[in-house]
């Protein structure tokens, strides 16, 4: 019997979910219905099963230290391969990096089991029942894709329409409320789960023979990529050429070795506030509740408080969603609409799109506390063991005041120790660098002063993280 190799895809933003899921801290990295991240229940589930190969993920490489620090949480930083895009391609090519990424290091009858980071399965047992029928048609020959057995007339899933034993017939695109009933009442449509199964041998020589380019180029950019501490980045010259094709477009519907594996696994892929609805626990009103809320005469709503007390009186099938710098509220039915806003809040450059008023960095994290033209204050946590780039600023200087832990701190030439209650002076110009030699986090207050004070404005002469 074939090895199985899980291959998880941890690209992408989640818009629909903003303003939780931004661009630089997207849905599979948030908590949203259990104590651990998506992607890390993807993982568990996975590592779980029998047999299985270590997990390969793929991911942007913005979110890179992100991800390694979730799967450190697991203790499974020694098991798992991570794979960095160096920009965003879709699906296809992302699957195809990764199957030359294995063939390179497994056997061509390896089966790649290809997930999404950000779904919940309920059933695994169910789930597990399904891989077996797609790892035998795998091992036959077949590109095989998982169709979730559809409870209601969804629009938002794309469908698969199969036919005799696990042949399928055709691949639809989302359809209207109508269409959606007539596939419901057939029986014989299924939504389309965005997750796969296929050995490396026929996944590569079907992608050759259907999408050449994206077969050529990916190839090359593995053969070219570099390994990098934990990482293996693609080559991202190689890449940039690359088309920008997802999995099903570029060949599951071109394919003539295409199969379906039929499955009721208790399946979402939380793509909306209304799809978290519906997964999620609820009072004896309806209402899915998290943080500090109060509620009065409210029915078949979600309220999510992050940083402070949200109230709501008579609301009905609605949505509000409040984080530190943004707050969303709409009727809970218009939740796939949040991309538009999304849409629009970057056509206006602003970066609540892109940010949290909490910036995660490798070594730790920094939140804005407020911000004027000539002025920001900056809460700011380095972990254990961690430092910043040693670095100077052109447009403005710094002042730290050390609230917990002791800083190490170089300026200029000098190094030394800055206690709780003690501060210093960085002024533009000076390299600079934080430490934290400590056993505890180090929080301190940064008040920057300046022309300007965009975070590009660093000028970096050495840096642990590669950056």
């Amino acid at each position: 019997m074939s090895q199985i190799l899980p291959v998880i895809l941890a690209g992408g933003t989640g818009t629909r979910l903003w303003p939780l899921s931004r661009e630089l801290y997207p849905k599979q990295l948030l908590n949203l219905t259990e104590d651990v991240s998506l992607l890390q229940a993807t993982i568990k589930r996975i590592v779980s099963l029998p047999g299985m190969l270590p997990p390969l993920v793929v991911v942007g490489d913005e979110h890179r230290f992100l991800t390694l620090n979730q799967i450190k949480e697991l203790g499974l930083q020694e098991k798992v391969s991570i794979i960095l895009e160096p920009l965003g391609r879709d699906t296809a090519p992302a699957i195809c990096a990764a199957a030359f990424y294995a063939l390179a290091r497994h056997a061509e009858n390896t089966i790649l089991l290809v997930l999404p980071a950000d779904h919940l399965i309920s059933k695994q047992e169910a789930f597990q029942e399904a891989l077996a029928l797609a790892s035998t048609l795998a091992e036959a020959g077949k590109l095989v894709t998982f169709g979730i057995t559809p409870d209601r007339p969804e629009t938002g899933y794309g469908y698969i329409e199969k036919g005799e034993g696990n042949r399928v017939l055709s691949f639809v695109e989302k359809p209207d409320r109508i269409t959606a009933k007539r596939y419901l009442a057939a029986g014989n449509y299924y939504w389309n789960s965005g997750m796969f199964a296929f050995s490396i041998k026929t996944f590569l020589a079907e992608i050759e023979k259907h999408a050449p380019q994206t077969c050529s180029t990916m190839a090359t950019s593995v053969d070219k990529g570099r390994e990098d501490g934990p990482f293996f980045r693609l080559d991202q010259k190689s890449m940039a050429s690359c088309a920008s094709e997802s999995i099903d477009y570029s060949l599951m519907e071109n394919s003539e070795q295409v199969a379906v594996v039929p499955v009721d696994m208790d399946w979402s892929d939380i793509g909306s506030w209304q799809a978290l609805w519906d997964v999620s626990a609820k009072d004896k009103e309806g209402n899915v509740v998290q943080g500090d809320v109060v509620l009065e005469d409210t029915h078949n709503s979600l309220l999510r408080a992050e940083n402070r007390l949200v109230a709501g009186v008579g609301l009905k099938d609605t949505l509000v969603v409040e984080t530190a710098d943004a707050v969303l509220v709409a009727p809970l039915a218009r939740a796939q609409d949040v991309k538009k806003i999304v849409k629009r809040i970057k056509a206006d450059n602003k970066e609540e799109y892109r940010l949290h008023r909490t910036v995660y960095r490798p070594w730790g994290s920094y939140t804005v506390l407020e911000q004027e033209p000539r002025y920001k204050i900056k809460r700011i946590t380095v972990n254990p063991g961690a430092k910043l780039s040693l670095q100077m600023h052109h447009h403005r200087s710094e002042h730290w005041i050390v609230v917990k832990g002791t800083a190490k701190v170089t300026c200029g030439d000098d190094t030394f120790l800055v206690h709780e209650n003690e501060s210093t002076y960085i002024s533009a110009g000076q390299k600079h660098r934080l430490e934290n030699d400590g056993v505890i986090p180090l929080e301190l207050i940064e008040v920057q002063n300046g022309s300007y004070l965009g975070e590009d404005d660093i000028v970096r002469f050495d840096d642990k993280y590669g950056r």
